[in-house]
């Protein structure tokens, strides 16, 4: 990830933190799954200008302790009696991290009802606690649930899809099962996950149910593209990646489960799983992401495993998500040559048990050794164009100059007023944007509305103002790269 900073003068500064994104891709036109429209408001709000002060745990403890509302401390949330709770549910339930049903994040202050799937941000809840306005209980924020076109389009690609063994060409079924490296996951695995194969696309499909009533919310297809001598896979998912929010396995975890593997995809979720016997979910969005909503659903578990990926990438988000998730809890698998994904693991004939039994602890004191280093300095060592950076794909010289886009630099554009400075770095950061490197502008001269619409029609290659009838499409699409901006506008204190 990195930061775009501007202020009074000619000056741009880029700080390198850390990311990676992927794009949604398409399908046959006849099972283009229809993105997510929103409507147009006439009165839309204006654009939030003021800077959010940030919420720290001890002020939410504070505010429960002064509400007389109990809570639990948890790994990465608190947890209290659900003011959501309506009066159709369950009232004699005795267990204590039962009724203790709503997670606030300790970050964020999000919460999240397990029991009525209500959630909202810490104002809703406190709006809630206090009975004002539409955070009022009458007034619960359910999970968002996708919109009417997206159900249409999930319920007709899961009836058209069917399990891999039900393939009426065995040479097809064979064939699926190669491209996607699935020649040694057995039927019985497919059939636990509900796993499907649509044959007009190609593609494998992975369901979305519901936690609390085990509904159909969404899906992800998964297609594979030649590319030299290997294959690419493509992911699309309905709804839209912002609001896909599956943790793939999620059913088949049990109450008594306290350890859990996370992997970055499906396939490697299901050779784990076939393989140790162990509890495994995948992320919805892999390495690009661990969305907020999903703690909840990791609280339970004492022991968490990473094992995200084979390369330098999935090993950084790996030590990110376990900051997030609370290290002491986290063991990692370190990449390497006899350390592969799941997937190619249980296809190499490696015994995965034994792998796992290697993680190393996500935690760790304030003063290592070498000992502790070697390995990550072999990986440094075994990947060293990965460690050189991200680099540009329309850029060369940059390249040349700078190696890639890397983690830990701080880059200073400086010129003349006029000279292009904006233009080129809105360019710069779309680049890397669509290659899945994080983005945050800071921009304090220009307004972050004009500054999207600069990069908007960056993006689209063309100017929207004479094609309105296009808006949605590229709004979508862009909406989707890993970009955001500070609120911060004008002068600002140092403090």
């Amino acid at each position: 990830m990195w930061v775009l900073l501007r202020g009074a003068y000619p000056l741009r500064i880029l700080l390198p933190l850390r990311g990676v994104w992927m794009g949604r891709r398409g399908l046959p036109r006849s099972l283009v799954p229809g993105s997510s429209r929103r409507r147009y408001r006439k009165e839309a709000l204006p654009a939030l200008e003021i800077p959010v002060l940030p919420l720290t745990t001890t002020e939410i403890r504070q505010y429960l302790r002064a509400h007389g509302i109990p809570f639990q401390d948890g790994y990465s949330c608190l947890r209290a009696p659900s003011p959501f709770v309506g009066s159709s549910e369950p009232k004699d339930q005795t267990s204590a991290a039962t009724s203790f049903s709503l997670f606030i994040d300790k970050t964020t202050g999000r919460f999240l009802c397990m029991t009525s799937l209500a959630e909202g941000s810490w104002e809703d809840f406190q709006a809630s606690v206090e009975g004002r306005g539409d955070g009022a209980r009458e007034g619960a924020l359910l999970t968002e649930a996708p919109e009417a076109k997206d159900i249409e389009e999930i319920r007709r690609i899961w009836d058209r899809a069917i399990p891999l063994w039900e393939l009426p060409d065995p040479e097809e079924a064979q064939l699926a099962r190669m491209i996607f490296g699935l020649t040694k996951v057995t039927d019985e695995t497919l059939r636990r996950f509900s796993v499907r194969y649509l044959r007009p696309a190609r593609s494998l499909v992975f369901p979305w149910f519901s936690p609390r009533d085990l509904g159909l919310r969404g899906l992800k297809l998964l297609g594979a593209e030649g590319q030299g001598d290997g294959v690419h896979y493509v992911e699309t998912t309905i709804p839209r990646p912002g609001a896909y929010h599956n943790l793939f396995g999620l059913p088949l975890i049990s109450r008594r489960d306290v350890e859990v593997v996370l992997t970055s995809r499906e396939l490697d979720s299901l050779a784990l799983n076939q393989s140790t016997g162990l509890p495994t979910l995948a992320l919805p969005r892999g390495t690009i992401c661990l969305p907020p909503a999903l703690l909840p659903y990791l609280e339970q578990f004492r022991r968490i495993v990473f094992w995200l990926g084979d390369d330098l990438r999935s090993w950084e988000a790996a030590k990110l998500f376990a900051r997030k998730l609370n290290p002491k809890r986290c063991s990692l698998v370190r990449p390497g040559d006899q350390q592969p994904r799941p997937l190619e693991a249980m296809n190499q004939g490696l015994n995965l048990s034994r792998i796992l039994r290697t993680a190393l602890p996500a935690w760790h004191k304030s003063i290592v050794s070498f000992q502790q280093l070697r390995e990550e300095v072999l990986g440094e060592i075994s990947n060293v164009e990965q460690a050189a950076g991200v680099p540009w794909s329309r850029f060369p010289d940059l390249n040349r100059l700078l190696k890639g886009h890397r983690k830990g630099e701080l880059t200073v554009f400086t010129g003349p007023t006029g000279s292009g400075k904006t233009t080129f770095i809105s360019e710069y950061a779309l680049d890397l944007c669509t290659q899945g490197v994080n983005t945050l502008w800071g921009s304090f001269e220009i307004s972050n509305v004009r500054l999207a619409r600069v990069m908007l029609t960056q993006f689209a290659m063309g100017r929207l103002e004479e094609q309105l009838d296009k808006y949605e499409e590229w709004a979508d699409r862009f909406e989707d790269l890993p970009l955001y901006f500070m609120t911060f506008h004008g002068q600002q204190s140092i403090r």
